[in-house]
């Protein structure tokens, strides 16, 4: 690490977990101090288990992708399949867990396409992207019990338009898919910005 970069690592005085009653999270509290003027604060931090996204394609390049309920904008979203990495898996094992569970479908051609961050703000886990080739029906959906499904495939113009018209704006599906093709105009620019509850 540069002596610039280590200028801004803020020194951990200690950690305390407290009860949130979070599904999928653990609350975190860390006391800190400021490199720049040495007070401490207090920074909440949600872990949690890695994630996986999974650009599914079938034979026709046609990307497979989801519509389900999102309780936190409550509404139905349009995105890439995905979910969290169980106790004892690796990234590519859980991706294709969670292709099979939500679609049905399975790949034998699997290629990694790097991690992103899904908020370094106060999340403190990675969201993997993977991509499935050549898709093919496996299996009934095997949906948990607070979940409900529809799939349906779209092809890279449809996809783009979706992105264009703010239909999709999931921000890891767009980063999975942003890694396989391009999916809106240079710049990108929306003449009347869409309401996110529209």
């Amino acid at each position: 690490m540069s002596d610039q970069l280590s200028k801004l690592e803020w020194q951990l005085l200690g950690s305390r977990y407290e009860e949130a009653g979070l599904m999928l999270f653990d609350k975190r509290i860390d006391k800190l101090r400021n490199p720049r003027n040495n007070k401490v604060f207090e920074r909440l931090v949600l872990e949690s288990v890695d994630w996986v996204n999974v650009v599914a394609l079938d034979a026709d390049g046609r990307s497979l992708m989801i519509r389900q309920y999102r309780f936190g904008v409550g509404y139905t979203t349009l995105e890439t399949p995905g979910g969290m990495v169980d106790p004892g898996e690796d990234s590519k094992t859980a991706a294709a867990r969670e292709l099979l569970e939500e679609t049905g479908y399975a790949s034998d051609h699997w290629s990694y396409l790097g991690a992103v961050e899904p908020n370094p703000a106060f999340h403190n886990h990675l969201c993997h992207h993977w991509l499935a080739r050549d898709i093919y029906p496996a299996q009934s959906q095997e949906l948990g019990d607070g979940e409900s499904i529809a799939i349906e495939f779209m092809r890279q113009q449809q996809v783009q338009q979706a992105v264009v018209n703010g239909e999709l704006k999931h921000a890891l599906a767009l980063s999975a898919l942003s890694r396989v093709f391009p999916i809106w105009p240079m710049p990108f620019i929306q003449d009347d910005p869409v309401s996110p509850h529209d």
